[in-house]
């Protein structure tokens, strides 16, 4: 079989490492890649938004299997243009990628089929949510409707901080908004749900727990993620229970209703407040880090899940995973997420020697005359296996140690509040 991975960062990297396990595989691409992923797999430089020229890369080289990593090209379409072609995708459709393409979306559904979430209100523009935020409880969430890549979100505490945070949305700091999205503040612990679906069958694909704040101690700007934890502290059977009956199944039958169906990744963002789970947001695809904490764990043959969800067969496949914990640390460029050095070297990456229960994958990674350079504000993602979180976190901390990279920082602290 050969497979093509869509994507650039280490959630692709973690998905080319775990399919290359495959006993099934033949050849295996990434469009475009990194550097990471150029040792296991052959790169190919293709813009994700010209549909056409993957479409043609997938045709020339009889590419059987289209793993879609990052939401940008599921909420523009792209599975549904490849499937016109007959060509087998993974991921989900147009409308289905509405759960992420707009929060708005989301909370309609929401509240069309009593799905638990925090109260809100939608504004079109900037005086009308002003208005609403004079007389506003604090703190509260304001969100861009749009994509913004894990970051257009803000928790305010005050007036003055939300208006802030409505006046960069509308003036376009994620992209053109036209509507923006006022939430009250839920306060519980968070957490990451992940099923998978073929369209008719729905499988727990694990939990995790991420960091986005930049800072130690869960403190400063938000980011696309510094690190996180498998699995979360907080699931249990019960809590399971209600998550599926009451948010993931109501929500794909929302879908059901409006005539689709969900294939691929499906990730919930929940707020678990006195053991009830709340809808935070969705995203129509694997997290970034929490894929490359949870598939080091996976121990059935990723390939063969893949293909099943598009035969509709997923019913027939038993998903194992292994009883450890996980781990991951993501090394950042000096800056992120504001202005941040790119094209910065990296030495002693070849000198690492992983077990089977260390892995380091890449996000803003290339490679240039034999050498690799950081081109992005997350670099690298370190990952330790172990039965114990505070052994994985050591392990993991020593080999970014190990690296010794001038350029980079990172969260110490992943992981504390499942560590003593």
């Amino acid at each position: 079989m050969k497979i093509a991975i869509l994507g650039s960062g280490g959630r692709e990297h973690a998905l080319v490492a775990t399919i290359s396990k495959s006993s099934n595989l033949n050849e295996i691409f990434c469009v475009p890649g990194n550097a990471g992923t150029s040792k296991i797999a052959t790169n190919v430089e293709i813009d994700l938004n010209e549909f056409d020229k993957v479409y043609k890369f997938i045709n020339d080289h009889s590419i059987d299997l289209v793993v879609v990593g990052p939401e940008q090209p599921l909420v523009n379409g792209i599975v549904d243009y490849l499937e016109k072609f007959n060509v087998k995708v993974f991921g989900p459709n147009k409308i289905a990628s509405q759960l992420e393409g707009s929060k708005i979306f989301t909370k309609k559904l929401c509240q069309e089929y009593n799905i638990p979430t925090a109260n809100f209100g939608i504004f079109e523009n900037k005086v009308d949510a002003k208005n609403f935020l004079d007389n506003a409880k604090y703190p509260n969430v304001i969100k861009a409707d749009n994509l913004a890549a894990g970051k257009g979100v803000y928790i305010c505490n005050n007036k003055q901080e939300s208006f802030m945070a409505v006046d960069e949305i509308f003036n376009g700091k994620f992209g053109e908004a036209k509507n923006v999205l006022i939430e009250e503040f839920l306060k519980g612990e968070e957490m990451s749900y992940f099923i998978i679906s073929d369209g008719a069958t729905i499988k727990s694909f694990e939990t995790a727990q991420d960091h986005k704040r930049v800072l130690e101690g869960d403190n400063g700007k938000n980011t696309g993620g510094m690190g996180a934890y498998s699995p979360s502290r907080l699931i249990n059977d019960d809590l399971e229970d209600k998550i599926l009956s009451k948010i993931i199944k109501p929500t794909l039958k929302g879908l059901t209703d409006m005539g689709t169906e969900y294939k691929g990744f499906l990730y919930a963002g929940l707020m678990i407040v006195e053991d009830e789970p709340y809808l935070i947001e969705y995203n129509v695809r694997m997290g970034d880090p929490e894929c490359q904490t949870i598939l080091p764990k996976l121990k059935t043959d990723l390939a063969e899940i893949l293909e099943a969800c598009c035969n509709k067969q997923l019913a027939d496949i038993n998903i194992e995973w292994t009883n450890k914990k996980s781990l991951c640390v993501v090394l950042c460029s000096k800056g992120y997420p504001d202005t941040f050095q790119k094209n910065v070297l990296i030495n002693n990456l070849d000198n690492f020697t992983l077990d089977e229960n260390n892995f380091i994958f890449h996000a803003g990674t290339k490679t240039e005359n034999n050498k690799i350079y950081a081109t992005g504000g997350r670099v690298l993602n370190f990952i330790s296996l172990s039965d114990d979180f505070l052994k994985a976190r050591d392990e993991v901390h020593q080999c970014i140690k190990k690296l010794d990279w001038n350029g980079g920082f990172y969260r110490r602290d992943i992981g504390f509040k499942v560590i003593d």
